[in-house]
């Protein structure tokens, strides 16, 4: 189960326990403040009197920021070298100890006549540490340099080795296996073997080593960093994730999505079909040469007239959608817009599809084709955003450096309507829009948006998880509704001002099918989601309001061209990758300190933070109705076991740096928790129990292998070593079953009694069967299986009676085109069921008896108040489901809640009324549920003995 975020500052011990930081939902990258910031005024050029605020860092001895020197340093060197000299000379201020040799430059940047801004990454012995960056400002004139401030990470407890103990291969192999599982959790017809020999590519992922970096948890967890791209299994929907496999143990530590989309991905309408890729590129193709700046025309969507900076291509005689003009005089860079009409969204994602050319047209109007495609809004909204980059700061290009700017416009999804956009980095991918939005380059916001995070990319390079995700959507919002507002108009006092992407509106008016609005006057910390990072990559649009909602209205105040100045400074000159609320706070208040505010100025800063709640030490649990078990676990991927009156779960230590360990205590909350696992380095991870014995996986270099222990104490048992992967652990009365899967795609449930010396395998292991998501209950298993019969495949869920062998096929009373999990009890088993792709994910709760006969629906998904459910458990006396409700956006009400159902489905309510999501259910007695739940931001393991009803 993926960690949660929490935020970045905690003034209490009580409360840094509770929340340890942002990034800690995936992968716990401890960076936490503890002090309150108390900003003075910058002294004047001449002056030294000493830094004016010194905000100290968390778990670490170096400040995340200072501000108000002005200490003198070499002149004549390079920015790098006079900004390391900095550091190294004031070793008592910043405790760094090798800014020589551990700080390498990542950029130099002058601003205006006499600023400079030096960012640094740090090394640890010779390895990239994720988010460690620490910036140096200096100015310099008439012949002098001073350092005017610093901040950033910087991480002084490092100890780790950085000799790694597993293979780069069995990196590879574990990230695209994690992927495949992450995103296939179901089994989906989509997911039928393709070959006997294995094809690779048959899962449609791949993953590609970066090399080594050091997760900064405690001293250090060495990991790969390995970039999975492909297809999700079943939808097809694009992959571009980033996975950190720790080089001990070959465990998925860190794993997130790298695409950063305009809105939170929702489920495809209609049926895709699975389209064949065709080849791509690592770049556009090459644009024609000896262009000629020309100026053109073509109707935006909405109507309106639009003038196009374009280009005349003398050897084909036409004219391109290719601004030849803006970067002319600099590094003859290209505005272009590109015709991706008929490619989907998997070509594209993170890639050049091949084939596609520039919009282009017999002369200088660009006609009904390009309208309707969007590229005439696309490309001129491209031109608004430059001018307002390089007009208010000077910005040549995305990357500050007159580098090509590139639109794709006109993606579907497999030739279905596609109504989102994102930034990959390296280019702006347009959908085609839908019944509801117009291609999505309609909205000069949008436009904005996806540019900006080319530039956050480019300078601050907030990670796109968690806190400092949400951050970097806040941003991208706020500057494109700035430019949105600039461009057309808009004062700050219009109702519709702090919309995002109200013109991409068909049909419904503008405030009721924005995508966000950054004026809601609602949305503060209070509103703060946790959520892990399978969901909306841990809050990045759920939470980011609470932070562009807070720069909307210091921009309503002070105006757009002070605050926008601020908002730019702040990113481009302060801020550091893993940056939080709280240091995102810092690093504005600190911009508008140093471009001249006056006290009054920063007074209303720091109002706006306050009225969102951004205030030091704003992580506050928020109350729960559910009662905790285990706190704090810090760990992602591995779930919740129960039986027997005892629970299981894994946890890690405060930071997150440690391998996870098993644990096991008591659901009535009596006695302490105890260790069941060794400590050996291994990750031991996603643990069942019966409440005599406990099983888990244990992630090591080499193998996965399958331990037990009884919970009375024991010695470990090895039951079985997988070279690739294990899950869906469940026990009963030492009966172990399991799902092996690996990165072919295959996937087959194997059950082991106390005599078997080696796995049954339910299904041979057969290259063309898979089986998966068991459950086991009175010597009985049930599981998923995905079928060949009569020339297609065939989905169903099997019994068998460990007994005696037997092996039979519940009924169907729909054919179901994927299957959830399975539960089973002394009278029923369960299983998930959608037979309407076209629903949006809605599933239907089927069971029968355990001959497989009577099967009867317990929860319609063709019924009102269906749910699109991803797991379930059972007891004898009721069935929980892990679902949300079908909604427009995401929100608390459309997180994965708790359900719970009798076991005819006459009764439903919600088990607990918590915020934030709630996952890996596991059935006690009676009504009895613990869980895994994100409320207070930190992942904590709950129970409840009966619902809460309706919240």
């Amino acid at each position: 189960m993926p960690k949660y975020s929490a935020g970045s500052s905690a003034p209490t011990p009580t409360a840094r326990r509770i929340w340890r930081k942002e990034l800690r939902s995936a992968g716990g990258i401890a960076v936490l403040l503890a002090a309150a910031m108390t900003l003075q005024a910058s002294p004047a050029w001449a002056a030294d009197p000493g830094p004016s605020n010194i905000l100290p860092g968390q778990d670490t001895a170096t400040p995340v920021l200072v501000e108000g020197i002005r200490e003198s340093v070499d002149a004549k060197a390079a920015p790098a070298d006079a900004a390391r000299g900095h550091l190294a000379a004031n070793k008592s201020r910043y405790k760094i100890p090798r800014a020589g040799s551990d700080l390498v430059p990542l950029s130099a940047t002058a601003t205006g006549s006499k600023d400079e801004t030096v960012r640094l990454q740090q090394k640890h012995r010779g390895v990239e540490v994720l988010g460690g960056q620490y910036v140096v400002r200096m100015q310099k004139q008439d012949g002098k340099r001073v350092v005017t401030g610093t901040s950033g990470h910087y991480f002084t407890a490092l100890n780790t080795d950085v000799t790694p103990q597993v293979t780069e291969d069995v990196a590879v192999r574990r990230a695209v296996a994690a992927t495949a599982r992450r995103l296939g959790a179901d089994l989906d017809k989509g997911q039928a073997p393709r070959s006997e020999s294995g094809d690779p590519a048959a899962t449609g992922m791949t993953g590609e080593a970066k090399g080594l970096v050091v997760l900064p948890k405690g001293g250090g967890v060495l990991a790969y960093r390995v970039t999975v791209r492909g297809t999700a299994p079943g939808t097809g929907a694009p992959v571009v994730d980033e996975v950190y496999v720790d080089a001990r143990s070959g465990y998925p530590a860190l794993q997130y999505s790298a695409l950063k989309t305009l809105a939170a991905p929702k489920a495809a309408t209609g049926t895709a079909g699975r389209a064949a890729e065709g080849a791509t590129a690592d770049g556009p193709p090459a644009a024609p040469p000896n262009l000629v700046p020309e100026t053109g025309s073509g109707a935006r969507l909405g109507g309106a007239a639009a003038s196009l900076d374009i280009a005349y291509d003398p050897a084909a005689g036409n004219y391109l959608l290719a601004d030849a003009g803006r970067m002319r005089a600099t590094s003859k860079g290209l505005l272009s817009t590109w015709d991706a009409r008929g490619k989907s969204v998997s070509e594209t994602s993170g890639k050049w599809p091949s084939g596609i050319k520039m919009f282009s047209s017999p002369n200088t109007t660009f006609g009904g084709a390009a309208t309707d495609s969007g590229a005439v809004d696309a490309h001129w909204n491209a031109g608004q955003v430059y001018d307002f980059y390089k007009k208010n700061f000077g910005r040549d290009s995305l990357d500050g450096a007159g580098g090509a700017v590139n639109s794709l416009v006109g993606v579907t999804y497999y030739g279905l309507p596609y109504a989102n956009a994102f930034w990959d980095g390296t280019k702006m991918v347009y959908g085609n829009g839908d019944d509801e939005f117009k291609p999505m380059s309609a909205d000069t916001d949008v436009v904005g948006h996806e540019m900006t995070h080319g530039i956050i990319e480019h300078s601050a390079n907030l990670v796109y998880a968690g806190q400092s995700g949400a951050l970097n959507e806040a941003l991208a919002d706020y500057f494109g509704n700035a430019i949105d507002v600039t461009a057309s108009g808009t004062p700050m006092s219009d109702p519709a001002a702090g919309l995002i992407g109200e013109d991409l509106c068909r049909t419904k008016a503008a405030a009721d099918c924005a995508l966000r609005d950054l004026n809601d006057g609602a949305t503060t910390s209070k509103s703060f989601l946790g959520v892990s990072f399978a969901t909306d990559n841990g809050g990045v649009h759920l939470n980011s309001t609470i932070f562009s909602g807070a720069l909307w209205d210091m921009r309503e105040d002070l105006g757009g061209e002070l605050a926008d100045k601020i908002v730019y400074k702040a990113v481009t000159e302060y801020m550091t990758p893993i940056d939080g609320f709280t240091e995102a706070r810092g690093a504005v208040l600190a911009a508008a300190k140093a471009l001249g505010a006056t006290s009054g100025q920063q007074n209303t800063v720091k109002r706006s933070f306050n009225a969102h709640g951004i205030v030091p030490g704003w992580e506050q649990a928020l109350g729960v109705d559910s009662d905790t078990l285990f706190g704090t676990l810090n760990t992602t991927d591995t779930g919740v076991g129960a039986g027997g009156g005892w629970w299981t779960a894994s946890k890690s230590n405060d930071d997150g740096s440690e391998p996870y360990s098993v644990y096991a205590g008591r659901l009535d909350g009596k006695g302490a928790p105890k260790v069941i696992s060794p400590n050996d380095g291994r990750y031991h991870t996603a643990p069942a129990t019966d409440g005599k014995t406990v099983v888990w996986t244990a992630y090591g270099p080499t193998s996965v292998d399958v331990l037990s222990r009884p919970v009375a104490g024991g010695p470990v048992k090895t039951l079985y070593s997988s070279t690739t992967g294990v899950a869906g652990l469940r026990v009963e009365k030492n009966t172990v079953v399991f799902e092996e899967y690996d990165i072919l795609g295959g996937r087959h449930v194997g059950y082991m009694r106390p005599a078997d010396k080696a796995p049954v395998f339910t299904d041979g292991k057969k290259w063309n069967t898979l089986t998966a998501l068991p459950s086991i209950s009175d010597n009985k298993i049930a599981y998923a299986k995905l079928y060949p019969q009569g020339g297609s495949y065939r989905l169903g869920v099997e019994v068998v009676d460990l007994a005696t062998g037997k092996a039979v096929m519940t009924e169907q009373l729909d054919e179901p085109v994927s299957l959830g999990q399975t539960g089973i009890n002394g009278k029923n088993v369960f299983w998930l069921a959608d037979s309407d792709e076209s629903d949006g994910g809605l599933m239907s709760v089927v069971s029968s008896g355990l001959d497989g006969r009577g099967a009867f629906i317990v929860s319609s998904e063709h019924k009102p108040g269906a749910f699109m459910a991803s797991d379930l458990t059972v007891s004898q006396d009721a069935l929980t489901l892990v679902a949300r409700t079908p909604d427009t956006r995401y929100r608390n009400e459309s997180l994965p809640k708790l359900w719970q159902l009798t076991t005819d489905g006459s009764r439903r309510e919600r088990v607990s009324c918590n915020r934030g999501e709630q996952n890996y259910p596991a059935a006690g007695a009676g009504r009895q549920v613990a869980w895994l739940d994100a409320t207070t931001g930190s992942t904590d393991l709950v129970v409840r003995e009966r619902p809460a009803g309706t919240c």
